[in-house]
C-alpha cells in the first residue's frame, strides 16, 4: 500500500509551485501531461515506504518548460502554465482538495500583489539615491533624506516579501 507524501504549492500568474515534501527520497520519478496530470512516486525512511500522488491539474500546463528538482528534503517543481491566467485552485474538477496538498505560504503571492508594485518603486528610489551622491545630480532638488526613505522600503520589502533587493 503506498502513502501520501506532503505536498505545498504556491503560484504566478504563469507558473505554479509544487513542493513535495519527502527526505531522503530515492527512486524519484515526475511526470507531468500537458492536460495537467501530476503524478508522483518514490521509496523513503528507513523500511522504504513508498509514495506516490496523482494530481489532476486546475488546467493545462507547458511540459516542455517546466523544471524539476530532486533535493534531499523536498522535491521541488516549477510547471509552466499553458495559459497566463490565475488558477482558482491547483486541483480541477469539483472535489475537495487532498488533505495532504497545503498552500505554500513562504512562495504565495496574491494575485492582486504579484511585488511588482514594492519592486519599481524601490528601484526608482535606488535612483534618486544614487543620483543624489552622483555629479550629475538634478540641479537643486533636495535628496538629504532620500538615504532614509531606502532604508525604509528596504527593511519594508523584507517584511512583505521576505527577500533582500
Amino acid at each position: 500500500m503506498s502513502r501520501s507524501p506532503e505536498v505545498k504549492w504556491a503560484q504566478r500568474i504563469d507558473k505554479v509551485y509544487i513542493t513535495v515534501l519527502l527526505p531522503d527520497a530515492r527512486d524519484v520519478k515526475v511526470n507531468q501531461e500537458p492536460d495537467g496530470t501530476f503524478t508522483f512516486s518514490a521509496t523513503a525512511g528507513a523500511a522504504s515506504n513508498f509514495y506516490e500522488l496523482k494530481l489532476e491539474l486546475f488546467d493545462k500546463v507547458n511540459k516542455e518548460e517546466s523544471k524539476i528538482n530532486v533535493g534531499v528534503r523536498s522535491i521541488f517543481c516549477v510547471i509552466e502554465k499553458a495559459e497566463k491566467q490565475w488558477w482558482k485552485k491547483l486541483v480541477g474538477g469539483e472535489g475537495k482538495t487532498p488533505h495532504y496538498v497545503k498552500v505554500d505560504w513562504d512562495k504565495w503571492v496574491d494575485e492582486d500583489d504579484d511585488g511588482i508594485f514594492l519592486r519599481v518603486i524601490l528601484f526608482v528610489m535606488f535612483f534618486f539615491k544614487k543620483m543624489a551622491h552622483s555629479d550629475v545630480g538634478f540641479g537643486g532638488m533636495d535628496f538629504r533624506n532620500v538615504h532614509l526613505i531606502c532604508l525604509f522600503l528596504q527593511i519594508l520589502n523584507q517584511l512583505i516579501c521576505g527577500s533582500d533587493v
